[in-house]
């Protein structure tokens, strides 16, 4: 999901690639991901609801232990550069989250170019109402956190820092207790590449495109997890928002990890991963723990 500068020869050695081959290896790294997630102490709801368009469904990972407690609910979104991915394949993050004893809701979004932006961000605001909702009707208003890798990493925190999207899709601004972004893009001007130009366009919109541009004070709590090795959507995205934010007194928890690429910071919450990098240990200290009911 490239958002910043890249050479024509990086273009042209991933294009001699092969389309072919890389779906062959997307598919065998989510097969290797999610087939030890098939089993844990969960209960998986697939496809509910959230809108009227195909897109618009959610899986939801309820935990086993202690069912009708009171819990924090994560709102997970996948990326692929805002125009290719699914849910279908995290189901290994909806179980690591569920085995710490969360609710992991997993959306889908609508993908470019079926929609521009506001598109994916209004659907990104329904999904996160639904999850709200569901936290005051079944866990008495369980904590909301907002969480993403990569174009979903802008999601969660573009939603979370300019909450007029859940006024435009009808609702009230939840209180979220926090954000957790891996390998997000949030300061990723110029735009560069035509398809971007035309999904944030027209010039005059590229500003609202930019979480960092909404940074603020009283914005929730953040962990941003970046890899130095990402090439796909550079670090700099998470030093420059962690700075404006901080900058704002917000507290926010950072951590780059030198030997990681684009995706190992979402792999690395898959069990044959997690020897790469503490991520998932990160996000079990930054997420509350389970109030008693």
């Amino acid at each position: 999901m490239p958002v910043d500068r890249a050479s024509v020869s990086r273009r042209t050695i991933i294009a001699g690639l092969g389309a072919a081959a890389l779906a062959a290896c997307s598919r065998m790294a989510f097969l290797a991901a999610n087939l030890p997630a098939t089993f844990g102490a969960y209960r998986r709801r697939a496809d509910i609801a959230y809108g009227n368009d195909p897109r618009q469904r959610l899986d939801l990972y309820v935990p086993d232990a202690a069912h009708g407690a009171v819990r924090s609910v994560v709102v997970f979104w996948h990326g692929g550069r805002w125009s290719s991915g699914d849910k279908g394949g995290y189901r290994f993050v909806g179980a690591a989250l569920a085995n710490l004893g969360y609710v992991a809701v997993l959306p889908n979004y609508r993908h470019y170019d079926q929609v521009k932006m506001p598109g994916f961000m209004d659907d990104a605001a329904r999904g996160a109402l639904w999850a709200a909702a569901y936290a005051r009707e079944r866990h008495d208003g369980a904590n909301l956190y907002l969480m993403g890798h990569s174009a979903g990493a802008h999601l969660a925190a573009l939603l979370a820092l300019d909450t007029r999207y859940f006024i435009i899709a009808g609702g009230d601004v939840p209180l979220i207790a926090g954000v957790i972004g891996l390998s997000g893009p949030y300061d990723f001007l110029p735009l560069l590449d035509p398809d971007l130009q035309d999904m944030f366009g027209p010039p005059d919109r590229y500003a609202l495109s930019q979480p960092i541009n909404f940074a603020r004070a009283d914005a929730p709590p953040m962990l941003l997890v970046h890899g130095e090795r990402d090439e796909n959507v550079w670090p700099k995205n998470t030093r420059n928002l962690t700075a404006a934010l901080r900058a704002r007194d917000v507290p926010v928890t950072m951590r780059i990890y030198p030997k990681l690429g684009h995706a190992d910071t979402v792999a690395a919450l898959s069990l044959p991963a997690r020897r790469r990098a503490p991520v998932l240990a990160e996000i079990a200290a930054f997420v509350s723990p389970p109030r008693p009911s």
